[in-house]
């Protein structure tokens, strides 16, 4: 007798499927305008989230609050979301040159305006992995309200337990907390989530910010009592996107405009004909490679480089941070502050005024002044921001009578990325880009190899990186296949597909640039989410990254100027 396999559907397969139905669904809401996270119209993005349980939001399957999950979220989104009723996503309509105040989250950089008491509007002007971004972290959020809402409400009418009438009274009461109350109403907040009196205080701290230092009781207050207004009142919350900012998006505005401005830089300071590196990273690891060690000469000869990066990286030592940044823009840097709404800040390095022979890297000088390299450091891009920011820089300047094609002998990309194997600082080079739910990959020679950074105390994996649509959607049966299927995939990120695809569209396809265009990428990982304990939710690198970004970045200005 045959045998009849059955082709029963595995977590990776279901995980996967609920990913793709996460975002078919959130362009579906987007197209229509608005809808109720809580309602009909919300419920299939719930339901997937459930289906998906991401790392990064921890239990949120349970009955019992994520701690983890919601501090993660409440950073990337502004203060005060929690209190709001309706939530607008906008385009950059002029909210700057009003007297609205602008709230820009600690781990985002994006600006949002409290409307009034119940409205807050958020600015996308990074695209659409932002409108992703924002409504994962809000589906989040309102499921781990209703569970508040489970838990505190007693009967149809909405009679509330005693708990949640003794943090109503600490939230709303205007005097500051004392040591004894605050306890007391952690105790009922404990209750409330599900959790233990030691892990509310363990992270209580956390949440607090120097105008709300009792912010986790209105966080959970506040949602608590939207969620119980929701379904007693049937008041929905409702979030809605606003006509321009339908009508914007995809056009590359942003991009465009932000690309035009450095353009115009480099061309009034007659570096437009000049041979030009951009490098994609972070806004200090290159200036303080090329500057640190004259500018801080005394401290360079008492210790390790390495050492005077991890004193420029902590954030007590704004003095000698100052004396680096006044040393670069004396002998070169021309730094550009966005205005466009990208959100992207850049530095121009003019190599001709630097004298490299005051850096500690060994580099090789050009003779020519017409033939020293110009640097062009942009901050990093946010998911499909960086197809959108780079492809519009690699356009020819001017218009189609006269046209400048831009020399752009380099394209170096450094992030971080989510690891698979081995831990936080680890370094991972990437041999090809695959795009995350689809069979569509990037490869390229890599001009950085594993050779290149080993032997210097950090490891270092050579693979294929995939391209996320949000990292903050990743579980682990997804990341168990990627990790073990022919894919050989070491690691995680949101911008690599989309960097190459504007680079071969450029020198492959348009012919804008050098169709031998050199191209490095390198990433340094800031968590394992395949370990627990280990995800971005976690928290931040600290230290652990200044090895690692420092190592990729002087092997980038080596390989540039040898």
């Amino acid at each position: 007798m045959i045998k009849i396999k059955k082709h029963e559907r595995t977590r990776a397969q279901e995980s996967s499927n609920a990913i793709e139905k996460m975002y078919i669904t959130m362009r579906h809401l987007f197209n229509r305008g608005f809808y109720k996270p809580m309602g009909i119209s919300g419920e299939t993005l719930r339901e997937a989230l459930l289906v998906l349980r991401p790392e990064i939001y921890g239990s949120i399957a349970d009955e019992k609050a994520e701690l983890e999950g919601l501090l993660y979220v409440i950073d990337r989104l502004p203060i005060g979301i929690e209190e709001c009723r309706f939530i607008n996503l906008t385009s950059d309509e002029g909210y700057a040159d009003s007297h609205f105040e602008a709230i820009i989250p600690p781990k985002r950089r994006r600006n949002c305006y409290r409307i009034d008491e119940e409205q807050m509007n958020i600015e996308i002007t990074r695209g659409r992995s932002e409108i992703y971004d924002i409504l994962t972290h809000l589906t989040f959020l309102f499921i781990e309200s209703h569970k508040i809402f489970k838990r505190v409400v007693i009967d149809d009418k909405g009679s509330t337990t005693r708990d949640w009438t003794k943090l109503e009274l600490a939230v709303l009461s205007k005097k500051k907390l004392t040591n004894q109350e605050r306890e007391i109403a952690i105790t009922h907040t404990a209750n409330i989530l599900g959790r233990t009196f030691k892990e509310l205080s363990d992270v209580y701290g956390v949440f607090a910010t120097a105008k709300h230092p009792e912010r986790l009781l209105e966080i959970v207050y506040w949602l608590g009592k939207l969620a119980i207004d929701e379904v007693i009142h049937n008041n929905k919350r409702t979030i809605t996107f606003s006509p321009v900012l339908r009508e914007r998006l995809g056009h590359h505005i942003h991009g465009e405009r932000w690309a035009d401005t450095i353009k115009e830089t480099l061309k009034n300071n007659g570096l437009l004909t000049r041979p030009i590196h951009i490098i994609s990273a972070n806004l200090h690891s290159v200036m303080n490679t090329l500057y640190a060690p004259q500018a801080l000469k005394s401290l360079a000869a008492k210790k390790n480089i390495f050492e005077v990066y991890e004193a420029l990286s902590s954030s007590e030592n704004q003095s000698l941070r100052n004396k680096v940044t006044q040393k670069a823009l004396q002998q070169g840097m021309i730094y550009i502050k966005d205005t466009s709404g990208t959100n992207i800040n850049v530095q121009i390095f003019d190599t001709a005024k630097l004298d490299l022979d005051l850096t500690d890297l060994g580099l090789k000088k050009e003779e020519k002044a017409s033939e020293k390299p110009v640097l062009f450091v942009m901050d990093y891009a946010f998911g499909e921001q960086a197809y959108e920011t780079i492809d519009e820089f690699l356009k020819p300047y001017g218009n189609q009578k006269d046209k400048t094609h831009l020399n752009v002998e380099s394209i170096s990309i450094m992030g971080k990325a989510g690891i698979l194997e081995g831990g936080k600082g680890d370094i991972m080079i990437p041999s090809a880009h695959i795009f995350e739910g689809t069979a569509d990959n990037y490869p390229f020679k890599n001009e950085l190899t594993k050779e290149d950074l080993e032997g210097q105390g950090v490891t270092v994996y050579e693979g294929s990186m995939i391209t996320v649509l949000g990292t903050s959607l990743q579980n682990k049966d997804i990341l168990k296949f990627f990790f073990t299927s022919t894919w050989n995939v070491i690691g995680l990120e949101m911008e690599g597909a989309h960097y190459q695809k504007a680079i071969q569209a450029a020198s492959k396809v348009r012919r804008s640039i050098n169709p031998d265009v050199k191209v490095r990428y390198a990433y340094y990982a800031s968590d394992n989410p395949l370990e627990t304990g280990s995800t971005l939710a976690s928290g931040g690198l600290g230290a652990s990254g200044v090895k690692p970004t420092y190592l990729i970045t002087r092997k980038i200005l080596q390989q540039i100027f040898n």
